[in-house]
């Protein structure tokens, strides 16, 4: 698993031992990217972040800062340690152990406006966390904030946020969100 661009760009990433955690392949991940254009200056939120290896991505290509946030603890210690090898502080990246709803929650109370994100829950989980998380996702957007969903084809992340790009990559489910209107 690598960085697949931008200033980070071909730098080797660690994975969490073990099958608690299905990382992005690097197909998706460039796919992905290069969907979504230029991040320059965005506030990232990487939920379920694993190896950290999306918000990472985001990052190399551009974003001013994002949060992963993993509730597994070997996992987070993985993000911590990817972050740190690309010489990431704490003013670009911040490595949140809990879980996905207690961050959103979090970053409600804390006033948080993220331009992007990245919402790549275990498959299994998938069919549950979608309404369950959409609102909480929602009350955390910037106006023209995206959300990006990974999920298998056969069981999708239905968030109720609208849908503006879908594309299939083998069982691999990939959905851009944009901010609900006001």
């Amino acid at each position: 698993m690598r960085i697949v661009a931008g200033r980070f760009g071909g730098r080797r990433l660690q994975a969490p031992p073990g099958r608690g955690t299905r990382p992005t392949s690097d197909r998706v991940r460039e796919a992905l990217f290069s969907t979504l254009g230029p991040l320059d200056g965005a506030v990232v939120l990487d939920l379920f972040a694993g190896s950290g290896a999306l918000g990472l991505e985001a990052l190399s290509r551009g974003a001013a800062h994002a949060d992963l946030v993993e509730r597994d603890a070997r996992a987070a210690a993985v993000a911590r340690a990817n972050a740190d090898a690309l010489t990431l502080g704490p003013g670009d990246v911040a490595v949140l152990r809990m879980p996905a709803r207690r961050a959103l929650e979090d970053a409600r109370r804390r006033g948080a406006a993220y331009d992007l994100v990245l919402l790549d829950p275990p498959y299994a989980d998938a069919p549950r966390l979608g309404r369950e998380l959409s609102g909480p996702v929602a009350a955390v957007l910037a106006p023209s904030a995206r959300v990006v969903s990974e999920s298998d084809r056969r069981t999708p992340l239905d968030l109720t946020l609208p849908v503006v790009h879908e594309r299939r990559y083998g069982d691999t489910l990939i959905r851009i969100h944009t901010a609900p209107s006001a």
